[in-house]
């Protein structure tokens, strides 16, 4: 396994290879980003990964400088996974100084949900993505359901842009107790932790609720407000979303996201399933 550090070696290793899948993170790898690499490999013979902790996806009080880089355990994960090249830059790499500053935006989808909480992040995360697909130039990319909003975009924004790309949705990959894989698990007291399991259980009540014929979105959302308050769950959203379109829905007559934000101490986490008549 290579790991690259500069736009000009990975454009010089990418000239070698054949059809490749591309796996973005953050780093900080656990079992949900590795199950991706997994996937990407079933529909690719070669398979590439960047590791890059993105600050343009941050905010001014979000958690850049204390989010997770163990990046020896990240490229051991790497390696013993079957990756090809692991791109790992530098900011000054992907954000050099002087150059103008370019802004993707697809504000029907980026400005609900994550990005209603979150202004300008999907700004930052489409920033990103779009110079990793100019730089890789994979044949498929594979993101992760568990951010159903920034998997959504990232679609929206390969097919408004015509990158030919094959954009590809991994499973979420939940922990035994059903709390979904994330990095910033890794902040969770363990007493914060076992209030975070409240966010799963209702997101399965409302789907359980669902396959037993409810289709009114608004008793599903009651559902998964009552469940995760009774263990003291600050909400930031409980919403059911059109899955193409992100907007709200009231009768479930599609495919529908359940969506969920809510902090636990410190910790944001976010959550979701998707329900299909």
């Amino acid at each position: 396994m290579k790991v690259l550090t500069t736009i000009a070696e990975v454009r010089a290793e990418r000239a070698k290879l054949g059809r490749l899948a591309l796996v973005p993170t953050m780093g900080a790898l656990h079992a949900g980003h590795l199950s991706l690499v997994d996937f990407a490999r079933r529909r690719a013979p070669h398979v590439a990964v960047s590791i890059f902790v993105n600050p343009t996806q941050f905010g001014h009080n979000e958690d850049f400088n204390r989010y997770p880089r163990p990046i020896e355990d990240d490229l051991a994960k790497c390696q013993s996974n079957g990756v090809d090249f692991v791109f790992n830059p530098p900011v000054e790499q992907m954000y050099p100084s002087g150059v103008v500053d370019c802004v993707v935006d697809l504000p029907s989808l980026s400005t609900v949900l994550e990005g209603k909480h979150r202004p300008g992040h999907f700004k930052g995360v489409c920033q990103v993505v779009a110079k990793l697909f100019n730089i890789v130039r994979p044949d498929v990319a594979i993101f992760g359901q568990k951010d159903y909003q920034q998997l959504r975009i990232i679609e929206a924004m390969a097919e408004a842009l015509d990158f030919n790309i094959e954009i590809l949705a991994g499973p979420t990959v939940r922990d035994l107790d059903g709390l979904a894989m994330s990095s910033r698990n890794a902040y969770l007291s363990p007493e914060e932790r076992e209030k975070s399991l409240a966010i799963s259980r209702a997101l399965f009540a409302a789907q359980q609720e669902f396959a037993n014929g409810v289709r009114q979105a608004n008793r599903l959302l009651t559902t998964v407000q009552k469940t995760m308050l009774e263990k003291h769950l600050l909400i930031d959203y409980v919403a059911a979303v059109d899955a193409k379109t992100l907007k709200h829905t009231d009768t479930i007559t599609g495919p529908t996201v359940i969506a969920v934000a809510t902090r636990v101490g410190k910790t944001r986490l976010i959550d979701n399933v998707v329900l299909e008549p």
